[in-house]
């Protein structure tokens, strides 16, 4: 994933974690509108998540920020 989306991911998990606390659970349709504008980015998202990584559908935002973060 490009630097802009892992910059993007990171924020969004940020803001989850401040306004629903640290157990807070997300899933990768979080870092997206609810339409369709951007389905390569979706994709590549989506791969990283279910393909390479093999998480379940909601994650906490504290794991899913670690491990994007490990990859800056």
């Amino acid at each position: 994933m490009n630097k802009e989306i892992r910059q993007h991911i990171i924020t969004i998990c940020n803001e989850k974690i401040e306004t629903k606390g640290k157990n807070v659970g997300l899933s990768f349709y979080a870092f997206f509108a609810n339409k369709n504008d951007k389905p390569e980015l979706l994709m590549e998202v989506a791969e990283w998540w279910i393909m390479k990584h093999k998480l379940d559908h909601f994650e906490k935002a504290k794991k899913i920020k670690e491990m994007v973060q490990s990859n800056l």
